[in-house]
């Protein structure tokens, strides 16, 4: 069996790519797998890295929603769906598996006209123009949340990492903390903003910290590797504030913190609601608005609150996160509502389609 995956572009799409690729491979270790992608995109250095083959097509852009500039992608595309139909063919693919963005797209054309099956997952609770038309050519479509438009949509979960999606944080608590020069008992917040949008979470959390400490709390803050390390004034006998640049090992992070103070990007609630832990989040101002809507069926569950971006300050902190993580039944409710909502089996359940939709076209 050989199957393709189309998720190039950004970490979003690469990531759940090969964490199926991953789930492949342990199911199966002889499956072939080809990732697609472009010289711009972040999977010339991630697919390498992790051992994959990565085949080359030609980058066109799609734009988000429908626009006067859609006109010209038919004719734009045509060299690259050309080139993807090339891999289709070289590998005998069985498969094409799309997660969405401009490599999705030739993807899909290309498996269209060569028969093909197809197997389509978004990531995000709004989905984008590759995967709106990937799941007009298949009934294998696989989404992030419940309540996904999408056409023959499947609730599945995002696919994780392993060490994210078979992490017990418990177990591993004291080890975390002691690695983040964190001390074992205080409830522990993690706040983190992404690379993008770290600045406003790092203006409040720098001036709210004080507060927190004196209330008993820690708190471990990545920064972002492009912003100024805070310097803590860490009195004796209160609570440690960690400020550090980035974390690589967010299994880590998570199984040291009880609470996280984030963004709502599509793999970060699917990180926390898969290990079960409660976050306050703040949708990204920009955009379509997805992020919210990232959030929202976590929220409503229970394992989360969530605020604007202009009405998150210091006050806020105090009035809406403190009290919970100060509160350990409430925390431990919280952290159920997450797991509850959360599918650390999604690559499983991925894996599952991609043979479903072999079997498919078999029968």
């Amino acid at each position: 069996m050989h199957v393709v995956l189309a998720g190039g572009g950004t970490a979003g799409h690469i990531e759940p790519a090969l964490a199926l690729a991953d789930a492949l491979r342990r199911q199966d270790p002889s499956v072939g797998i080809t990732a697609l992608g472009t010289e711009r995109g972040l999977e010339t250095r991630l697919v390498p890295e992790r051992g994959y083959e990565l085949a080359l097509i030609p980058a066109v852009p799609l734009p988000r929603k429908p626009t006067p500039e859609l006109i010209t992608v038919p004719g734009r595309l045509r060299g690259t769906v050309k080139a993807a139909e090339d891999v289709l063919e070289r590998t005998k693919a069985d498969c094409v598996v799309g997660f969405g963005g401009y490599v999705a797209m030739p993807a899909y054309l290309a498996a269209k006209r060569r028969g093909v099956p197809i197997v389509v997952h978004e990531a995000n609770a709004r989905p984008g123009l590759a995967n709106k038309i990937g799941a007009r050519y298949t009934k294998h479509v696989a989404v992030s949340t419940p309540d996904s438009k999408l056409r023959h949509a499947r609730y599945v979960g995002i696919p994780l990492r392993r060490s994210i999606a078979t992490l017990d944080r418990m177990a591993v608590r004291h080890e975390a903390r002691a690695a983040f020069g964190l001390d074992a008992a205080p409830p522990t917040l993690l706040v983190s903003g992404g690379s993008q949008g770290a600045r406003r979470l790092n203006e409040v959390i720098e001036s709210v910290a004080p507060a927190l400490q004196r209330s008993g709390v820690q708190v471990l803050h990545a920064v972002g590797p492009k912003n100024d390390l805070p310097r803590p004034d860490n009195m004796p006998g209160m609570p440690p504030y960690v400020p550090v640049p980035y974390v690589d090992r967010m299994d880590l992070a998570y199984a040291a913190a009880d609470m996280m103070l984030c963004r709502a990007g599509a793999m970060t609630v699917a990180e926390l609601s898969a290990v079960g832990l409660p976050a306050a989040y703040v949708p990204l101002p920009i955009g379509n608005g997805e992020q919210r809507l990232n959030a929202q069926p976590l929220v409503k569950a229970g394992g989360g609150v969530i605020v604007d971006d202009a009405d998150l300050t210091a006050d806020w902190v105090r009035e809406n996160v403190l009290p919970v993580l100060t509160d350990p039944g409430r925390l431990h409710a919280m952290s159920r509502a997450a797991a509850e909502f959360g599918r650390p089996d999604a690559d499983e359940l991925l894996v599952g389609m991609v043979y479903e939709a072999i079997a498919a076209r078999q029968a």
